[in-house]
């Protein structure tokens, strides 16, 4: 390895003690990977990284994403030095209650961090959705003399990232896509938490990735700033393929136990955090020392990065005098808002009349209406697309021979599509979707997840939402997921009762900016549950509302229904008042969107005096008790589903009229 120049090793090594100290301050976190591939991740930010510290969200930075996200300390020690909001105070607070630094990554929570990171995988799939967004923007508003979207997309990523599956479907599919400005260092140190990667992991990564059709340079020397460099310049000058860089990296470099998992996951103690700054050079004392050359050169990012986002505004004041429509949409996409009358027309798209329809068949058309309005509005499905029907007519499909298609094709890879359009709403610019049949939300629920707990605009089409789907079977009948995606905090999860609903759904999922929604859609075809032209569907924003009620006043009993069993509600609401029982249906299409709303709109629509309750929906029970209360009743399943014909599978399992109706009138003999 050839001699490195004295202020890098200073620089490098003040990220690595950063990390150590950090972690031994804090009695918890993770030394190994911020002493290994500090060189990789300095090399990178001094030499290559195009960002503006003082403004984190200039919209054609680049993105860095670090996987490993338990190795958070080395990305915090960068944003720190490099001038980033983010105090050494802060750093010091690693760990802590309330402080930026938390133990992994968290977006929203610590200036320059791109997306939350931590559960393996996901970082590099988010990624990948990054650098779809950079290709659509840049295919669709660049122009001639006018490169307005141009920058790259960097991860660090680790073993352990690589043996996750959701790695393998999105670097697939980036392989596939020809995104060449996706440049991935990965920090190939042998070690995981049980020791060796052998252990588990003895693949050829390089052939592996070939087979995707990505660029492998290396292995070469994780601590050679010089072989980093010309390998990332490399990468940057292929712009046909992906690249992965494989660099050779010591984890714990410098400590007593480096290349072993000792180093992995817990602190160094005071005699080996000790033995390692002798080792490196560095002095015992202060903690957290920070040479004042350090300061001066890691701090030029700022000015740099100030120069560069000057001269893209001025590059951005010539492209609106050049085109100004364009420039004044993409303004529109990338503050995130929607444009004005985005949602006209859309109450027209189901008069009085309309034939009974399916509710996806209701979202697509919905979703085309939208997309005539709302050109941010790209996405696509998990190979389900005429089932889901959530293909966009005459907007082109998003591919390596074009990028400027609103339909992507994701293939058949759920986990990484909802990591993908996690990462393209990261990004900005775009409102993304994905979709598949509710069944398989089990594929996607970690992004899901990370996107409720990001709070990011994404939106996830469900259909074949029940047994209802009929002959195909338990395998594909969902019966758990309501309730599964129910409980993770801060998803919003809408199920339309019939076109009317479905359409004010998509307006609500758009609407809804802290975080994502999944629309539940039906396969089978609903009628129409109001007649006035779905004026009282708005009613859909509040989560539950009164559809129908026989008398004034409050009500004997109280009939609740989600999606295609509101009809069921409503059937046997007018069932009853016609046995003389006072009877209110509610259609309760959204449990998240009616609990935001206020204590009195929710007594006015479930008056707490009325403990007659029937819910009825073709899922699980478990959940309706909060609405129906203890001593409600809920027609609903007790297991899974079968293969037959959907109206046969509604009587069999007893999800029925008669059952709601006989479910009231016990509940009404023994109040």
């Amino acid at each position: 390895m050839r001699e490195q120049p004295n202020l890098d090793h200073l620089s490098i090594n003040t990220l690595r003690f950063l990390a150590a100290d950090a972690v031994q301050k804090a009695k918890s976190g993770h030394p190994g990977t911020p002493m290994g591939a500090a060189p990789l991740a300095y090399t990178l930010w001094d030499r290559f990284l195009k960002h503006n510290p003082h403004n984190p969200a200039w919209p054609d930075r680049d993105r860095f994403v670090l996987s490993p996200g338990h190795a958070s300390m080395l990305l915090y020690g960068l944003l720190h030095l490099t001038g980033y909001d983010l105090p050494l105070e802060e750093l010091k607070n690693f760990r802590q209650w309330g402080s930026k630094t938390p133990g992994h990554p968290e977006y929203g929570e610590t200036p320059g961090v791109e997306v939350t990171t931590g559960p393996l995988g996901q970082g590099f799939a988010h990624a990948v959705g990054m650098a779809v967004a950079e290709r659509w923007l840049a295919d669709h508003y660049n122009r001639p003399g006018h490169q307005i979207i141009d920058h790259h997309t960097y991860a660090l990523v680790s073993d352990g990232d690589l043996q996750e599956g959701v790695t393998s479907e999105a670097a697939s599919l980036a392989g596939t896509l020809r995104l060449g400005k996706l440049i991935f260092l990965y920090d190939d140190n042998d070690i995981q938490i049980e020791g060796s990667t052998d252990l588990a992991f003895t693949e050829n990564v390089a052939q592996r990735f070939n087979a995707y059709g990505w660029q492998v340079l290396g292995p070469i020397d994780g601590q050679d700033l010089y072989a980093i460099e010309d390998a990332i310049r490399r990468a940057q000058a292929e712009t046909e393929r992906p690249s992965l860089i494989i660099c050779t990296t010591v984890i714990g470099f410098g400590s007593p136990q480096q290349g072993t998992a000792k180093v992995h996951g817990e602190p160094l103690g005071e005699a080996g955090l000790n033995a390692a700054k002798e080792s490196l050079g560095w002095p015992l004392q202060p903690s957290f020392y920070v040479p004042d050359a350090v300061k001066t050169h890691m701090g030029q990012a700022v000015a740099r990065g100030q120069a560069t986002e000057q001269a893209w505004q001025e590059g951005m004041a010539a492209y609106a005098a050049a085109y100004p429509a364009e420039a004044t949409e993409l303004a529109i996409q990338l503050s995130g808002e929607l444009p004005a009358d985005w949602d006209v027309g859309l109450v027209d798209l189901f008069p009085a009349g309309t034939p009974p329809l399916a509710s996806r068949e209701a979202s697509g058309k919905a979703l085309n209406a939208l997309a005539q309005r709302v050109h941010a509005l790209t996405g696509g499905s998990a190979d389900l697309a005429p089932s889901t029907k959530t293909n966009l007519t005459g907007y082109g499909d998003f591919g390596w021979d074009q990028y400027c298609g609103h339909n992507m094709h994701f293939g058949v890879r759920e986990h990484a599509m909802g990591a993908i359009v996690n990462g393209m709403a990261l990004h900005g610019g775009l409102i993304p979707y994905s979709a598949t049949f509710l069944q398989f939300a089990d594929y996607m629920r970690p992004p899901m997840r990370l996107a409720a707990l990001m709070g990011i605009r994404v939106l996830y089409v469900f259909t074949h939402d029940s047994i209802g789907l009929g002959e195909d079977g338990p395998t594909h009948q969902p019966v758990e997921h309501l309730l599964s995606l129910r409980a993770i905090p801060n998803l919003t999860v809408i199920r339309p009762g019939d076109a009317h609903e479905t359409a004010e759904a998509w307006r609500a999922a758009l609407l809804n900016h802290s975080g994502p929604t999944a629309l539940i859609l039906s396969r089978q075809n609903l009628p129409l549950l109001h007649d006035d032209n779905g004026a009282q569907a708005s009613g859909l924003h509040q989560g539950a509302y009164t559809l129908w009620q026989s008398h004034a006043g409050d009500p004997d009993v109280i009939l609740l229904g989600s999606g295609s069993e509101t009809q069921l509600a409503l059937e046997a609401g007018k069932e009853l008042a016609a046995g003389g029982v006072r009877v209110r249906v509610v259609s309760m299409p959204s449990w998240e969107l009616f609990d935001r709303q206020p204590a009195e709109y929710r007594e006015s629509v479930l008056p707490s005096a009325v403990r007659a309750r029937v819910a009825v929906e073709a899922a699980i029970k478990l959940g309706w008790e909060r609405y129906v209360g203890l001593d409600g009743a809920v027609v609903g399943m007790a297991g899974f589903g079968a293969s037959a014909p959907a109206s046969v599978l509604y009587q069999k399992f007893g999800i029925t009229t008669e059952a709601v109706v006989a479910s009231a009138h016990k509940l009404l003999a023994t109040a």
